[in-house]
């Protein structure tokens, strides 16, 4: 035994068994083959819309009030980001729907791209 490890660990390690899981299937998800979402369909996610971004000191952040300008990083006219939990998940432009802000969207990122982005 190391001097590393304390008195009684050797025991504890010798007791220990790599766990084996089941292969996944597709189709192992329900009857018929088809994967049931229910589950997951009530879990609240946070969407996000993004108009544009900028870096900016603690002292220019200090001095803004009322009535400030913030710059950009966007140009007028280019799409939003929506984000989903923190993930880019589409595109889209400001509407307004019943006098309230609505976005449409005009692109959305592909399950493949987003799986790509998280590499």
């Amino acid at each position: 035994m190391s001097n590393d490890m304390p008195a009684g660990a050797a025991a504890a390690t010798e007791s220990v068994e790599r766990v084996q899981f089941d292969a996944l299937q597709k189709g192992s998800g329900g009857e018929g083959g088809e994967v049931n979402l229910d589950v997951i369909l009530d879990v609240p996610v946070t969407l996000a819309m993004e108009v544009g971004r900028t870096r900016i000191s603690i002292r220019n952040l200090l001095q803004l009030n009322q009535g400030s300008v913030v710059e950009l990083d966007r140009a007028a006219g280019e799409p939003l980001d929506v984000f989903v939990n923190g993930t880019l998940v589409a595109h889209g432009e400001v509407v307004v729907i019943n006098e309230k802000f609505g976005i449409r969207l005009t692109d959305v990122v592909s399950p493949a791209d987003r799986v790509r982005k998280l590499r």
